[in-house]
This record gives structure tokens, C-alpha cells and sequence, in this order.
């Protein structure tokens, strides 16, 4: 609901988050290409449907930065919507833009294969 929502505390507890997951899955955030395939993999993964061992730290690890990349996208869009533009601190940055070149890129080769011109 507008007006009760604290998006500068959801930043800040979704980048510490962002920063464990880094450590345990040895991510190098100024990797560009690197955060750019997990931002890919975020966007296309379907937790309802993976085949994910629940023993495996590594694999647990890579599903719940997922699952910070999808409440990253909704924090931003609903913060937007409240005029407010919310954004944590380096790691949010990195990886947001690497979320958001992903999405255009995904919604360009929609387009193509729909026969439209890109934008």
C-alpha cells in the first residue's frame, strides 16, 4: 500500500543479502560479464519447476539470490510508482543495472521474434 512501504530499509536488507550471497557463491561483482549471466539466469529462473537439491549450500545459495533479484525488481517498480527511486548501495547498483539490460534485452528479442522493430 502507497505511503507504507520503507524502501530505504528494504534496500539495505536486500544488499546485505546481495553481499552474503556474493561471498558464499564467490560472485566478483566488477565482473561484468559474470553479473550479467546471473542477472539472465535470475530472470529466467522458475523456482516452481527447478530440480534443486535442498543439500546442496551452493545450489541453495544461487536460488535465494534469485529470489533477492525478483524482490530487487519489485522494490524499484513499486517504489516508481510512488515517486520515490530506491536503490542500495554498489552491489544493488551493479547487479540492478545488469537486471534491467537483461530484461531490455529479453523484451528486444521478443519483439524481433514477434516480427516488430525494435525500439
Amino acid at each position: 500500500m502507497s505511503g507504507f512501504e520503507n524502501y530505504d530499509r528494504e534496500t539495505a536488507e536486500l544488499e546485505l543479502q546481495l553481499q552474503r550471497k556474493g561471498i558464499a557463491l564467490n560472485i566478483d561483482w566488477n565482473n561484468a560479464i559474470q553479473v550479467r549471466e546471473i542477472a539472465c539466469a535470475a530472470l529466467h529462473c522458475k523456482p516452481a519447476v527447478m530440480d534443486c537439491d535442498r543439500h546442496d549450500p551452493e545450489q541453495m545459495a544461487r536460488l535465494d539470490l534469485y529470489g533477492i533479484a525478483q524482490l530487487m525488481l519489485r522494490v524499484m517498480t513499486e517504489s516508481a510508482r510512488d515517486d520515490i527511486l530506491s536503490h542500495g548501495g554498489p552491489i544493488w547498483k551493479i547487479f540492478a543495472r545488469a537486471l534491467w539490460a537483461e530484461h531490455d534485452a529479453q523484451v528486444t528479442a521478443e519483439k524481433v521474434r514477434a516480427g516488430e522493430t525494435a525500439p
